[in-house]
Formats: structure tokens, sequence, C-alpha cells
């Protein structure tokens, strides 16, 4: 028997009944690359202060690594150098080219390990990521002065195989057993900020527990576009992973980064604004926000006129105010190989899918919070 016919057939009455807009106090597990760049940061600090809305019972350290995109960019470099000889390199060097000519006005090499990651948190393999990001988890904890290493746990050290070997953890442990406590009244929300390896490994060791749980996850385009810009790294990371959220029959809620939660733009002014000084987490936020690990990979030397997507903040969005991120329930696509989008044969299961972001009520709902933290405390 298959993987896939393992998992349970929802009837499409659950479906609707568990992909409703969610309200009241939730519970979720929050599944996280926080040391992939700083987007993680920021939305585990909004998650902790919206602890009204959210009761979270994990965090798990999901693995990441850049060194396949950077090993992808060296050879369109290389490419650049002696020239391309086929319609593939010239489609490779293509994709790379503006990026390349960035690093070349910064005076970085793309070959240079110490230029292109000199905070080593990038050129690193999936394993390291993961440790990489539950220290991150830890530290983000320690500066909202919350006590919860007891519930942080560590994920994959490296991507999905295959389906029939899905890597145990501590994270996916406790995912089964927290998921199997839920029930399709009050399901447990599965928040999914990075590559699904984590997840889906949870899902292959217990297929019953799609009939508790909602994933939300951010990644890619729309399911309405054909084709695509660029890859997303969520989804890319781990293909299989990516694949079996659309395809094993687990409610998702999917949160397009592209189009829509790159409207989450944030830009040095607001941060020394809204975020520094606000407490110790605010001061972390904005030093990250200016050392951040990817400015070197980009060619990036300076703030002026820029800004930085804090993508991870829609799937908390979601779940704080479903008003802030229209959705429609559609049917689940089929992912490819080359991360496209198709849909072939009947209909499939049911999934919710955002259409847009209201991003100013975010970041007044994320600033106002922070407020909070201010020393002295305002007054009035």
């Amino acid at each position: 028997m298959s993987q896939l016919a393992r998992f349970p057939k929802l009837s499409p009455d659950h479906y609707r009944h568990i992909l409703r807009e969610p309200a009241g106090r939730l519970r979720c597990v929050i599944d996280t690359d926080t040391r992939n760049e700083i987007d993680d940061q920021y939305a585990l600090a909004w998650a902790f202060l919206s602890r009204d809305k959210l009761e979270i019972e994990g965090i798990y350290a999901a693995p990441y690594s850049f060194q396949e995109r950077v090993n992808e960019q060296r050879e369109a470099d290389r490419i650049r150098q002696r020239g391309p000889a086929s319609d593939e390199e010239r489609a490779l060097l293509a994709r790379h080219s503006a990026l390349l000519r960035q690093l070349d006005q910064a005076g970085i090499d793309v070959n240079d390990d110490r230029q292109m990651d000199p905070q080593g948190a990038v050129l690193v393999t999936p394993g390291q990521g993961m440790e990489l990001s539950h220290q991150e988890i830890l530290k983000v904890c320690d500066k909202l002065g919350v006590g919860f290493s007891d519930r942080v746990f560590r994920g994959s050290d490296r991507y999905l195989a295959s389906l029939d070997e899905p890597v145990e953890s501590g994270a996916v442990e406790h995912l089964i057993a927290t998921a199997k406590t839920a029930t399709v009244d009050d399901p447990l929300q599965v928040v999914a900020i990075g590559a699904a390896t984590n997840v889906a490994a949870a899902l292959l060791l217990a297929p019953e527990i799609i009939e508790r749980i909602v994933v939300s996850w951010t990644a890619g385009y729309p399911t309405t576009v054909m084709d695509i810009v660029q890859p997303s790294f969520n989804m890319e990371q781990d293909l299989l992973a990516s694949q079996l959220l659309f395809d094993s029959g687990a409610p998702l809620v999917y949160l397009p980064g592209f189009h829509v939660g790159a409207q989450l733009s944030l830009s040095l002014p607001e941060v020394e604004a809204w975020v520094q000084g606000k407490g110790e987490i605010g001061d972390y936020l904005h030093w990250l926000y200016i050392n951040n690990p990817h400015h070197p990979r980009h060619g990036f030397v300076d703030h002026f006129a820029r800004s930085w997507i804090m993508w991870d903040l829609i799937n908390f969005a979601w779940l704080i105010n479903p008003a802030w991120v229209p959705s429609y329930l559609t049917d689940a696509p089929y992912l490819s190989a080359d991360c496209r989008w198709f849909r072939q044969g009947p209909p499939r299961h049911p999934m919710r899918e955002a259409l847009d972001i209201n991003r100013d009520a975010i970041y007044r709902d994320f600033f106002g919070k922070l407020a909070a933290l201010s020393w002295p405390p305002r007054s009035g």
C-alpha cells in the first residue's frame, strides 16, 4: 500500500468545518527555520505578544540551507565568465545575472564563503540550519522574557528523502502527541513557516492526525499562477514535503508568499520608530534588521530606499484576525517537480487559500503590542 493510501479520506463537511475562519483562543504549534533570516524572529515575537489569541503549545526547529541556491549562482557566474553554451545555460544565467551585477557593484565575490556568509548562518547544511534555528528560538524566548525552553524541540536534521523514510525527532513526536489531543471542533493549528519537513514526517508517521489539525503554510505563488518568476525557498528546499501538504488531504491554509505575503515589507525608519527601544525583544529585532545575514548575499551595503519583507507574519495574521487575510476555499492542486501548479481530472479535496493581506492593520497590531514593552511606559 502506498503511503498516500494510508491517509484517511475526509468528507466535504469535515473540510468545510475545520477550514472555517479561526475564532476564539486557538491551540497552536509553530514550525520555524528561525535562523534562516529575520522574519521568523519578528513572527515569533508577535505570536508571543498575542497569547490572548494563541495558546502556543510547542515550537519546532526546522531545517534550512541556502547552499544549493548559492551553488546555482556560482554556476551562473562560471557561465558568465566563459559564455553560455546551451539554452539551459542561458536560462540559468538570465535568472541570476541581476544578482551577480549587484554583487559586483558591492565588491562581493559570489565564490567567497566569508563574503557571502560572514555570520555563518546561510551556507550551512540542513542539519546545521535546524540547530541554529533551535538556538535562535531559545534566544527570542529569552529576549521576550518567557520561560519556554521545555517546549522548544529540535526537528529533522535532513530533508525528506522518500515518503517511506520520515525522519523522527523530538519535534515530530511532540506534534503527533499534541495533535492527538485536538478535535475537529478545536483543532490544532500547525503554523508552518519554513520547509515542511517536520510536518510531513508527522503526517507520514501518524496519518490519522489529519482529522484533528489545520496546517497553515506560506510559500510560493497563488495556485492560479501557471508560470513562476522565481522559486519559493520554503517550497523548493524539501519538495517531497511540500508536495505531501497538497497530496495527503491534510486540511491546509495556503498563504502565498509572492503577491500576498510580499506586501509585508518593512523599512528601517519604521523599525527605528516602532520596534527599537520596545523592550529587549524590540532592540534585538532592530539589531537583526540592520545585521540581516542575507544582505551580503544580495549585495546590499546600505538601507537607503530599501525594505525587507517579513513574510512569516502572514500565518499569525490569519490566526489573530482572518479579516486581515481574505481567503477562499478551492480544490488542492498538484505541485510539480519544478514547483509549478497543475490540476487534472476531477477536483481534489478542499483547501483554503489567501487572496490578499491588510498590511497596515497587521503592523498596527504588531507595533501596538510592542509599544506596551516600552520603558518608561507611555502615559495616557
